[in-house]
């Protein structure tokens, strides 16, 4: 050991550092005298009650650190120089007579109690793991130049917490080999590493962030990263994107020469309504075949039948099923024809085929020369990198791609949080297995998926794993602005290992992606949130449902639902399930009530309706933001079940609600009507005067079949208009005014007045009511009189009363509701008050409207309960059964078994439904009908 270079490096670490623009700087170093490289103590602003070590390495198996130096390496610290925070440069030279395997540097050291990424075990191009106490490690993505990075955070015991990063120097190196994780060092052998210090506050994401998003891991020196690019309004939409497919020309979905035909067409509009369509759509007809002869690259494209023509009218194809058109850029085509410069074959290529963007083949970055090439032919050319753009090589380019060559992908990819707003595309391939997995890994990091149809094979799983893709997609497509955020915060705590959370933090909403490894699923509590305010929801976006919060000791957790997914898929590119989740400002304003649904949003441009689950297979109603009453049968035909609302800004969901139709509930299918209304009474109507109504007791006939919910179910009041309303049911008499003037004939002319005698009415039955007619026959009737059918709530606050009474008369004694339905009989009615001197009591004959004076109500209706089933106008629709309800019972009461259809006169809170199937099963000898008009 050196002791001067470690004395030296400690004095000028004791001097005043400048802080960093948006870290800080932790203040001088203290070290430990017997050990200059175990760190006792920080700046005032830091306070720590352990010491640490300055690093910890590896050597081949075995994890030594400074605090305990391995006696096989020297180590010191060359110099000191001026950084954001405080840099050192750490050297590292062998002095044994072996050859030794250096890798796992880590600044801080390796411990249980903070943060830190290093290596982990045998590995095949993604060894890079993400260390967190409580928690199982989480493989991560590194950028390709930063393989061996080693990072810590460290949280103190005050405000202020420790961020390092290590990198090694690899034009350092001396007498020995580098490796992607690992340094070989022969004897003698040296390597360095440069060490980042600093310190942040809040949450360890923020050191994260710090070095990597703020830093660029320091690849870009502080303040100077370019950013021109990422800011040209022309070149944004790739953002925007998330799924991609790279085709060969020789694929047969391109073209088949068997018919001579191009097949574009086809194959987009098939994945438009498997997936959503493809964002981008590109093909290779170069590689593997480029150098057979002496064609170039811009040669192949124009060899195609029909060359560049072909070329242009495929763009356009793209274009009409909402893709861009890519192709492939061969750099090292150097050997072919030479007499057309690279720089203008894809600037020409460009220009006459309409081209959108380059694959560039081999290359993780992009050139000047490359994009003034095509920005001369048109502006909004993408290049597009076959390698992940390292952070300085991202000034050049804004987007690329997650080489399959990595086949399977850690789980969190930390070139995302570098720079949200490049594009990334995980490339894919349905070749080998079902890949889920793969679109399960690009959602949780927000970002796309190329699928890479080289090839070749066609696949028994491919169609249902492009549905499953979509429902994906389309989450990210229409919250894409979250995903683009640099406040994405990465892995926040959990109640479960092996689920994990990422925080995306919007312009107007707050989204959560989830990611499961749990074969069995998970429900429960999962991680902690603020409890939404007044005005805020929290929505699972792929199971579309509303999400409870549980407060637990003053906390509070979003309980979660994540499918499970078959245990021998563990292990595979086909496991794991996600959700994300949004906090959506409560934008939507949404009401049911039956079958008549009322929504509006206060912000957005248009409003989505779906029947059940969004999917790109089918289409939702579209309305715009202002108030709306619609009927959902009426645009849904017999669909029952989840029904989703989305308020849009363009593409973007900007709120969303939920509503539910448990199966087999009867739906409100009639709408309302209204009549020329009437300042007096007109001849044969009694006027009902406004007020307020509630009904509690509902009583109902059988209810095999649901009845539909009352209005006053909820205790609440509801407050009526006056209107008029018959004051007998509509007689013969009358109805043979209304057929001799209009001529009216049903279509259906089954059981159509059928008690009458050769369409005459039998003698002495003129003033008996009308029976054996259709709700069609009744409103024609109605119509012609200027008047319309009662709704079921009018007709029952008519009857009753704002009262509420239960008869028509007052009743004189209360009787227990349960012994009336177990002994219906002669003496419970007579207790009731109900006699043969106010209604008919069920013996089966039908009589004179008026004939039953005692019968009178307090607004002058007669024969309300004991004469005919009165029609009223509402309608109800369960997607099983359609039916009307009718009021009052009838003069008929079968006795000899309960399963009769319960006869009689009947309370006048009692439902019955009458099934509609068709005229002639409708029409019936016990049903009738009586008007109401509207009053001024």
């Amino acid at each position: 050991m050196k002791g001067n270079k470690i004395w030296l490096f400690f004095i000028l670490l004791s001097l005043a550092m400048p802080a960093s623009m948006n870290g800080q700087n932790p203040g001088p170093l203290v070290f430990e005298k017997n050990n200059p490289l175990l760190i006792r103590s920080f700046g005032p602003e830091i306070r720590m009650e352990r010491k640490l070590p300055l690093i910890s390495y590896q050597l081949d198996e075995t994890i030594h650190s400074t605090e305990k130096l391995s006696d096989k390496v020297e180590i010191s610290c060359s110099q000191v120089t001026p950084a954001p925070g405080i840099k050192m440069v750490i050297t590292f030279r062998n002095i044994s007579g072996d050859t030794l395997c250096l890798h796992n540097v880590v600044p801080l050291g390796r411990d249980d109690r903070h943060i830190y990424i290093t290596g982990r075990g045998p590995h095949y191009l993604s060894r890079s793991y993400l260390f967190r106490p409580g928690y199982s490690p989480v493989n991560v993505i590194l950028p390709d130049n930063a393989w061996e990075l080693g990072f810590s955070c460290v949280e103190t015991d005050g405000d202020n917490h420790l961020v390092a990063l290590t990198r090694r120097d690899n034009k350092s190196l001396q007498n020995g080999r580098l490796k992607r994780f690992e340094t070989i060092l022969h004897p003698g052998g040296s390597i360095q590493y440069a060490l980042w210090l600093e310190s942040y506050r809040g949450e360890w994401q923020n050191g994260l962030r710090l070095m990597f998003q703020e830093r660029y891991l320091y690849d870009v020196a502080p303040g100077t990263f370019d950013n021109s690019l990422f800011e040209r309004e022309d070149l944004q939409w790739i953002r925007n994107c998330y799924a991609a497919n790279l085709m060969m020309a020789w694929d047969r979905r391109f073209y088949d020469q068997a018919d001579g035909s191009y097949h574009v067409e086809d194959y987009l509009k098939k994945m438009k309504q498997l997936m959503g369509g493809y964002d981008i759509f590109g093909i290779w007809p170069t590689w593997p075949a480029l150098g057979m002869d002496q064609r170039n690259q811009w040669d192949m494209f124009r060899d195609l039948p029909r060359g560049f023509d072909q070329l242009k009218a495929i763009s356009e194809i793209c274009h009409q099923n909402g893709a861009y058109f890519f192709l492939c850029y061969n750099p090292w085509d150097e050997s072919t024809r030479s007499d057309e410069d690279h720089l203008d074959g894809m600037s020409n290529i460009t220009r006459v085929a309409d081209i959108d963007g380059f694959v560039l083949d081999t290359r993780g970055a992009s050139s000047k020369e490359l994009q003034d090439a095509v920005d001369a032919a048109r502006k909004g050319v993408v290049m597009y990198s076959e390698g992940m753009a390292v952070p300085r090589d991202m000034q050049g380019i804004v987007s690329g791609r997650v080489h399959n060559a990595l086949y399977y992908p850690p789980l969190l990819n930390l070139n995302k949080f570098i720079k949200p707003e490049f594009a990334i595309f995980r490339v894919a391939e349905e070749a080998r297995e079902p890949i889920r997995r793969e679109f399960n890994i690009s959602f949780f990091n927000g970002h796309g998926t190329e699928i890479n149809s080289f090839p070749p094979g066609r696949f028994g799983w491919s169609d249902e794993q492009l549905r499953y893709w979509g429902q994906l997609l389309r989450v990210q497509r229409e919250h894409s602005n979250n995903f683009l955020q640099a406040a994405y915060t990465p892995l926040i705590p959990t109640l479960a290992d092996s689920i994990y959370v990422n925080r995306w933090l919007g312009l107007s909403k707050t989204l959560y992606t989830v990611f499961n490894l749990h074969p069995e699923g998970f429900c429960g509590n999962l991680f902690e949130v603020e409890p939404p305010g007044d005005n805020e929801h929290y929505l699972d976006l792929l199971r579309h449902e509303e999400l409870e919060v549980n407060s637990i000791n003053g906390k509070h957790y979003l309980k979660v639902s994540l499918q499970g997914f078959h245990i021998a898929d563990l292990g595979t590119n086909n496991e794991s399930s996600v959700t994300a989740i949004a906090l959506f400002p409560a934008r939507l304003k949404v009401r049911l009530e039956g079958d008549l649904l009322t929504f509006s949003s206060s912000e957005g441009d248009s409003i989505r309706l779906w029947a059940g689950l969004p999917t790109y297979g089918k289409r939702a109603a579209t309305f715009g933001i202002g108030g709306h009453s619609i009927r959902l049968l009426h645009h849904f035909p017999g669909y029952e079940g989840k029904f989703v609302i989305q308020a849009m800004q363009g593409e973007e969901v900007i709120d969303e609600r939920i509503i539910n139709i448990t199966p087999g509930t009867a739906r409100l299918l009639s709408e309302a009507e209204t009549t020329e209304p009437a300042a007096t009474a007109p001849e044969g109507m009694v006027f009902i005067p406004s007020g307020y109504f509630q009904c509690d007791n509902y009583r109902t006939g059988d209810s095999f079949i649901p009845y539909p919910p009352h209005p006053t179910e909820n205790g609440e009041r509801i407050f009526m208009k006056s209107f008029f309303m018959d004051r007998y049911p509509v007689t013969n008499r009358q109805y043979r005014e209304f057929i001799r003037a209009t001529g009216y004939q049903p279509k259906d002319t089954t059981n159509f007045l059928k008690h009458w005698v050769n369409g005459k009415i039998p003698p002495g039955e003129e003033d008996y009511p009308v029976i054996y007619v259709t709700i069609e026959d009744a409103k024609a009737y109605a119509r012609w009189a200027g008047k319309r059918l009662p709704t079921e709530v009018e007709w029952q606050y008519a009857a009753q009363t704002e009262a509420g009474n239960e008869w028509p008369w007052i009743q004189e004694t209360p009787v227990e509701r349960e012994e009336e339905f177990i002994t219906n009989t002669l003496s419970v009615w007579h207790i009731r008050g109900i006699d043969s001197t106010r209604c008919n009591l069920g013996d089966g004959y039908l009589y004179p409207v008026g004939k039953y004076e005692k019968g009178v109500n307090p607004y002058g209706l007669y024969d309300l309960v004991g004469s005919v089933w009165q029609l009223t106008s509402d309608v109800y629709d369960n997607t099983t059964y359609r039916y009307i309800m009718v009021k009052g019972g009838s003069y008929f009461m079968p006795k000899s078994s309960f399963w009769y259809v319960q006869g009689g006169p009947r309370e006048l809170n009692y439902r019955q439904y009458l099934l509609r199937l068709s005229p002639g099963f409708e029409r019936k000898a016990t049903v009738g009908f009586r008007c109401v008009k509207d009053a001024l």
